[in-house]
């Protein structure tokens, strides 16, 4: 039975970043994402440049049939995990009026049903006599409610939730979970449109995706329970907290429509905007 750390969204720029951090210290690799020709480039490329094995499914995690696939050839090959990261999510942008049911429902069946879904089925496949080290993609913005991002954002917030409750529930066999919550990265073109939108400010909140899997995964293997990037985004989660949530999405929609004029996808029906590479709902 190999042990492998299971990374859902592989290919995008953080699924990337967490893959290459982990085959950097010597760790196998059981690597998901809906692109099997990316997938199949990354999986090349890190067997060679660190010598691991890199075991790779290429799945839609958005389907539940695909789900199950996956799940079996992860029985099939017998494969045991120390490390699960959850990385695969989706964001539509926009007024909820503005998107479609499917694409509201996209963001539900990925970003929480999928991610509890993986989580179960690796929980049950977790290496003999070893902790299970699990870090959760969630989002700053699972501390607020926030209008233009009001279902992703909700959808992060029960992340955060859920698995803080789960990290109870398996610290008796010594296993962690770590949930991170960064701000804006810049690993797609739509993310870096919006980081741009929000001029300095949102310059300032932006993490550099290497640094970020990094010390994630360190703070992981210490068993920290929450990881904010960057010390200003530490200050606005904490301020944050501080004031009523009506407060909190009124500035949050006033930042939202000074940010709308500077681009002008958001003032209509915007496109997929993928903080993480995911699958891409049908």
């Amino acid at each position: 039975m190999t042990a492998y750390a299971f990374i859902s969204g592989a290919t995008g720029g953080l699924g990337k970043a967490f893959a290459v951090e982990c085959a950097s210290r010597g760790w196998n690799l059981f690597l998901t994402d809906t692109k099997p020709d990316r997938l199949k480039t990354l999986t090349e490329g890190i067997q060679r440049t660190y010598g691991v094995q890199v075991a790779a499914y290429a799945c839609d995690l958005s389907d539940y049939q695909t789900r199950s696939a996956l799940f079996a050839y992860m029985a099939e090959m017998q494969a045991a995990f120390h490390m699960l990261i959850n990385v695969a999510g989706v964001d539509y942008e926009g007024l909820f009026q503005s998107r479609s049911r499917d694409e509201i429902c996209s963001i539900v069946r990925v970003n929480i049903e999928s991610t509890l879904d993986v989580t179960h089925a690796v929980l049950e496949r977790t290496c003999p006599g070893q902790p299970l080290h699990i870090i959760t993609v969630s989002s700053l913005a699972a501390f607020y409610p926030m209008p233009v991002k009001a279902t992703y954002a909700a959808s992060k917030r029960f992340l955060l939730d859920f698995f803080l409750a789960l990290r109870d529930e398996i610290k008796e066999y010594g296993s962690t979970v770590t949930i991170l919550c960064p701000a804006g990265m810049p690993t797609t073109p739509g993310s870096i449109e919006g980081i741009e939108a929000q001029g300095l400010m949102g310059h300032l909140t932006t993490s550099d995706v290497g640094n970020v899997a990094a010390k994630t995964i360190d703070s992981a293997l210490r068993g920290k329970a929450v990881v904010i990037p960057g010390f200003l985004n530490q200050i606005l989660q904490f301020l944050g907290g501080l004031l009523p949530p009506v407060s909190i999405a009124s500035m949050v929609g006033n930042r939202w429509r000074s940010a709308r004029k500077k681009r002008p996808s958001l003032q209509t029906k915007p496109e997929l905007t993928r903080q993480y590479s995911s699958p891409t709902p049908g």
